[in-house]
Protein backbone atom coordinates (compact mmCIF):
# COMPACT_ATOMS: atom_id res chain seq x y z
CA UNK A 1 0.00 0.00 0.00
CA UNK A 2 1.60 2.83 -1.16
CA UNK A 3 -0.22 5.95 1.08
CA UNK A 4 -0.14 3.84 4.40
CA UNK A 5 2.33 3.77 6.56
CA UNK A 6 4.39 0.45 6.62
CA UNK A 7 4.86 -0.91 10.44
CA UNK A 8 7.47 -3.59 11.23
CA UNK A 9 8.04 -5.60 14.34
CA UNK A 10 10.53 -2.96 15.50
CA UNK A 11 8.48 -0.39 15.31
CA UNK A 12 5.08 -1.79 16.02
CA UNK A 13 4.65 -1.89 19.31
CA UNK A 14 5.80 1.43 20.07
CA UNK A 15 3.38 3.01 17.21
CA UNK A 16 0.53 1.37 18.53
CA UNK A 17 1.16 2.49 22.14
CA UNK A 18 1.81 6.17 21.06
CA UNK A 19 -1.16 7.32 19.42
CA UNK A 20 -3.29 9.43 20.85
CA UNK A 21 -6.15 7.79 18.01
CA UNK A 22 -7.49 4.69 17.09
CA UNK A 23 -5.20 2.74 14.98
CA UNK A 24 -6.17 0.69 12.36
CA UNK A 25 -3.83 -1.98 11.03
CA UNK A 26 -4.31 -4.05 7.49
CA UNK A 27 -2.34 -7.20 8.31
CA UNK A 28 -1.29 -8.36 4.33
CA UNK A 29 1.06 -9.63 2.10
CA UNK A 30 2.30 -8.51 -1.24
CA UNK A 31 1.44 -12.01 -2.62
CA UNK A 32 -2.39 -11.86 -1.09
CA UNK A 33 -4.92 -11.19 -4.20
CA UNK A 34 -7.47 -9.96 -1.77
CA UNK A 35 -4.98 -7.72 0.03
CA UNK A 36 -4.00 -6.08 -3.12
CA UNK A 37 -7.80 -6.02 -3.97
CA UNK A 38 -8.74 -4.62 -0.03
CA UNK A 39 -5.40 -1.58 -0.44
CA UNK A 40 -7.18 1.11 -2.26
CA UNK A 41 -10.46 0.25 0.17
CA UNK A 42 -7.75 0.95 3.25
CA UNK A 43 -6.20 3.76 1.61
CA UNK A 44 -9.58 5.78 1.42
CA UNK A 45 -10.79 4.88 4.86
CA UNK A 46 -7.06 6.42 6.16
CA UNK A 47 -7.92 9.86 3.77
CA UNK A 48 -11.84 10.15 5.00
CA UNK A 49 -11.12 9.61 8.28
CA UNK A 50 -7.48 11.40 8.70
CA UNK A 51 -7.32 12.75 12.50
CA UNK A 52 -9.74 10.33 13.68
CA UNK A 53 -7.71 7.03 13.02
CA UNK A 54 -4.52 6.06 12.52
CA UNK A 55 -3.83 3.43 9.33
CA UNK A 56 -0.83 1.32 9.21
CA UNK A 57 -0.08 -1.64 7.24
CA UNK A 58 1.69 -4.90 8.52
CA UNK A 59 3.45 -7.15 5.69
CA UNK A 60 2.88 -10.63 7.55
CA UNK A 61 5.93 -11.89 5.76
CA UNK A 62 8.11 -8.61 7.12
CA UNK A 63 6.86 -8.63 10.26
CA UNK A 64 5.93 -12.05 11.39
CA UNK A 65 6.50 -11.76 15.58
CA UNK A 66 3.73 -8.90 15.22
CA UNK A 67 1.51 -11.40 12.80
CA UNK A 68 1.97 -14.10 15.49
CA UNK A 69 1.57 -12.17 18.66
CA UNK A 70 -2.05 -11.31 17.22
CA UNK A 71 -3.18 -14.55 15.95
CA UNK A 72 -3.22 -13.45 12.30
CA UNK A 73 -3.81 -16.47 10.80
CA UNK A 74 -5.23 -15.58 7.30
CA UNK A 75 -4.98 -12.42 5.08
CA UNK A 76 -6.18 -9.88 4.59
CA UNK A 77 -7.15 -9.55 8.66
CA UNK A 78 -8.05 -5.95 9.69
CA UNK A 79 -7.61 -5.04 13.81
CA UNK A 80 -8.45 -1.98 15.28
CA UNK A 81 -6.32 -0.63 18.63
CA UNK A 82 -7.48 1.59 20.81
CA UNK A 83 -5.22 2.63 23.79
CA UNK A 84 -3.06 0.31 22.64
CA UNK A 85 -4.96 -2.36 23.66
CA UNK A 86 -6.57 -4.92 20.34
CA UNK A 87 -10.15 -3.83 20.62
CA UNK A 88 -11.70 -5.44 17.30
CA UNK A 89 -10.91 -7.17 14.13
CA UNK A 90 -12.46 -8.04 10.89
CA UNK A 91 -10.75 -11.23 8.27
CA UNK A 92 -11.09 -10.73 4.88
CA UNK A 93 -12.06 -8.92 2.40
CA UNK A 94 -14.78 -6.58 3.18
CA UNK A 95 -16.38 -3.47 1.35
CA UNK A 96 -15.69 -0.44 2.36
CA UNK A 97 -19.10 0.25 4.49
CA UNK A 98 -18.68 -3.34 6.12
CA UNK A 99 -15.31 -1.85 7.36
CA UNK A 100 -16.69 1.39 8.44
CA UNK A 101 -19.70 -0.21 10.05
CA UNK A 102 -17.73 -2.68 11.58
CA UNK A 103 -15.56 -1.04 13.55
CA UNK A 104 -17.19 2.12 14.11
CA UNK A 105 -15.62 4.76 12.24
Amino acid sequence: MANIPALTDSTFDETIKSSGEPVLVDFGATWCGPCRQLAPIVEGIAKDFQGKVQVFAVDIDNAPKTAQKFGVRSVPTLILFKGGEKANQLVGLASRDRIVKHFGL
